[in-house]
């Protein structure tokens, strides 16, 4: 049987961060569901088929990862309802820093309540990339700064592109 994995996240914009959540759960796991969240709560900068283009983009584009190995959707339902409907029983959530960690618990142990048989886990981004936001990267762009080191090219021009 297949291990599947569902990754949520807003993902506005995917930052190497996130990336480096995804390269660690592709050793993990056969299959992995990155999810971008349509939900009314958050103001986006990109909405939601824009996001899931740029996680393609800057996976399948600039990255080369293998598309074989990953499906990126947009939802709007509870997260434990996709675990369902692609048959995981593992939500993935990233990690960048102590201040991340008592939301992160809430939110585990809320879908945990929601469905007993869902497992959350947490993987790290690697040490130089554990700063970086999406929130950050963006008030970077507006201000004309240089985000190379924390997203890739496609996501990079797509921001330079809202900003103008």
């Amino acid at each position: 049987m297949k291990k599947v994995v569902i990754y949520p996240g807003t993902f506005d914009p995917i930052t190497f961060g996130h990336i480096d959540v995804i390269k660690k759960a592709l050793k993990l796991f056969d299959k992995l569901v990155i999810a971008a969240s349509d939900g009314t709560n958050k103001n986006y900068l990109f909405n939601s088929l824009e996001r899931i283009e740029l996680i393609k983009k800057a996976l399948f584009v600039d990255l080369k990862f293998d598309k074989k190995k990953i499906e990126v959707i947009s939802f709007t339902s509870l997260t434990t309802d996709l675990c369902k409907k692609y048959k995981s029983n593992i939500i993935l959530r990233g990690l960048r820093a102590v201040s991340d960690f008592e939301y992160e618990f809430q939110l585990a142990g809320m879908n945990r309540k929601l469905n007993s048989n869902i497992e959350t886990i947490f993987l790290m981004s690697d040490v130089e990339n554990q700063i970086i936001s999406s929130r950050f990267v963006k008030e970077i762009v507006r201000l004309n700064g240089d985000i190379k080191k924390f997203t890739t090219k496609n996501t990079i021009k797509s921001l330079k592109e809202k900003y103008e």
